[in-house]
């Protein structure tokens, strides 16, 4: 099993930053591909950004240039940096993580792709 727990939501202006932070425990070697999810109300998640262990990353259009994933094995961390950040971007953000390893990461931006999640952190980006 293994556990996730994200840090460093909140809320902040349009055209600020954020980092948001998830640090995983457990059985560390199913988290090959981590993985930052958005979820807005009464819609599906959608993946934000993705990072596995061979340093491949990929990233949603819609965040492209914004915001930067980066995955620390070593100490089981997941982060995302958000810069100019829209009101768009506001919503719950969730760490996830997968054992799975994919040839071409920017297939792994879909959620049934994930089966550990953290109980997400909330983003809140006003204008």
């Amino acid at each position: 099993q293994v556990h996730l727990v994200e840090s460093g939501g909140g809320s902040v202006q349009e055209g600020g930053s954020m980092t948001l932070s998830c640090e995983a425990s457990g059985d560390i070697s199913r988290t090959n591909t981590m993985g930052w999810f958005r979820q807005y109300p009464r819609k599906q998640r959608e993946g934000v950004a993705a990072a596995d262990n061979d340093g491949q990353v990929t990233y949603a259009d819609s965040v492209k240039g914004r915001f930067t994933i980066s995955k620390d094995s070593a100490k089981n961390t997941l982060t995302l940096q958000m810069t100019s950040l829209k009101p768009e971007d506001t919503a719950m953000y969730y760490c996830a993580a997968t054992s799975v390893w994919f040839q071409n990461i920017s297939f792994s931006l879909l959620a049934s792709a994930f089966n550990f999640w953290g109980q997400g952190t909330r983003v809140s980006v006003s204008s």
